[in-house]
This record gives structure tokens, sequence and C-alpha cells, in this order.
């Protein structure tokens, strides 16, 4: 796991399109799109290269990481409805090409075993980008949620109905979500997690520097060969080895 922390919230959405455009420039590319607040900083800095500096996403395959059960693709908070919003309405990405699971499917459970074999299908994930819950969660897989779970059906805590109330106004948010389960999500070959705000902190350090447990669902990531942890100050001020993270950093930019 690498860890860089960032000056600034913006800078962590810099860095992130920088990854992810070196990775998109290299040839076709299937990409992990994850949804929330975290990640929107990043996929305007990529519109804004997509419509000055000519980025291409058209040999681009996306799928996003979980939807609400019970909502239509066409619902304002399906996630399939806000990653359009935020980022393929923008850019040049085939509408072909994006996955999402059907929240509305008749089904739920038989909905998650078809998205996880369109993901096989399709040779898996390149560069999967994620965000972290408040209570360590990485798509919608909550605390207890199995380290090698397949996409599934799970139910959602307290905890994230609240964070996430906010989106929903007067309407309740949706108690189930499918989801790319932590198996899933760890074969993929590449991670990008972004984290900002000191409301991240403790999620954070639990990730980083915790034992690898069931009650920090991101804690599984410390077994993954390849991912890169970007954060603002905030979400980085409760890690033990803060400074060790920063000098690592230094000392491989210097090296290039």
């Amino acid at each position: 796991m690498h860890v860089i922390v960032c000056g600034t919230a913006h800078e962590v959405a810099v860095r992130a399109a920088d990854l992810i455009a070196a990775r998109v420039r290299r040839g076709p590319v299937t990409l992990g799109l994850a949804t929330g607040g975290t990640p929107q900083g990043t996929y305007r800095e990529l519109i804004r290269r997509h419509r000055e500096d000519g980025l291409s996403f058209a040999r681009t395959t996306s799928f996003t990481l979980d939807e609400y059960v019970g909502l239509a693709p066409s619902h304002d908070q399906s996630y399939r409805a806000t990653i359009l919003r935020d980022f393929v309405d923008h850019v040049d990405l085939p509408l072909s090409s994006l996955h999402t699971p059907r929240g509305d499917a008749p089904d739920p459970a038989d909905e998650a075993r078809r998205y996880e074999e369109s993901l096989a299908r399709a040779g898996g994930v390149d560069l999967q980008i994620l965000g972290i819950g408040t209570n360590g969660h990485i798509g919608f897989n909550e605390p207890a949620s199995s380290l090698a779970s397949p996409t599934t059906v799970r139910a959602l805590t307290r905890q994230t109905r609240t964070d996430n109330a906010r989106f929903f106004g007067h309407e309740p948010v949706p108690r189930l979500c499918i989801t790319q389960g932590l198996g899933t999500i760890s074969k993929a070959r590449e991670i990008l997690l972004l984290a900002v705000g000191g409301g991240k902190a403790r999620a954070v350090r639990n990730m980083v520097e915790g034992p690898v447990s069931a009650r920090c669902p991101a804690s599984v990531l410390q077994f993954h060969a390849r991912t890169t942890v970007l954060l603002d100050p905030g979400a980085a001020a409760e890690l033990e080895y803060l400074e060790d993270y920063r000098e690592a950093a230094r000392l491989l930019h210097e090296r290039g």
C-alpha cells in the first residue's frame, strides 16, 4: 500500500487524475468507477482534461461499484444516474461501455450474480477508483462483510444511511444495495483510494495501520499489491506513521 499525503483536497483530485489519465492514454482500459462526494473533484479534473487537452475515453470500459436496491436507473439518486451526471455525460466514454447493476431488478441476488459474471467476462478491472466510508466501508461492504465476498446484496448500516441522507432530502434512504464484494474489488489489477476531510481520519487509520479485519472492510487492501492511497491532511491526521509516509513519498518522487 502506497500512501501519499497531499497538501489539499484539490491536490488529491489532481494527483488522482494524473494516475487515471496516464493509464487511459496507454490504451484500452477497464475502469472501476466510484460515486459519492470524494471522487467528484477527480472527475471534474478528468472532464477538464478531456475538453482542454484531448484526453479520450473512447477506448474505456467502465463498471460502477454498487447500486441501491429498489431504484430504477432513471432515479435521480441511482448510482447510474449519478455517474452519468458527474462524469460519463461529459466525456467520450461510450454509453454502451458503461456497466452498472440494476437496482430495480426483480431478483437482486440474481442481478448480483449476473454483474459478477459480466465483470469476469470483461476480463476484470484494470484500475479501480475507491472512496472510503466513515465506518471503513468500500463499495457498500459494511463492517462484518466477508473479506472474500463476490458481488452480492447487502444491508446498509444506520451510519451509512445517515451519511447518505443528505442526497435524498425527505425521501428515505434505501436499506439494501447491490455491491461488488471485497473479493471482487481485490481482483482489480490496480486500486486508487481517495479520502479527504477529518471525518475520514479514523477509517483511514484503521485501513492503513490497523489489523486486517472485517471491522474495517477497507483494511483488506493491505493485501493488495498495487494500492495507492491519496489523502489530504485532514484524512491523514490520525496516522501514526504520517511522517514516514511523507518521507517515502519524497524519496520515490526524487527517484522519478
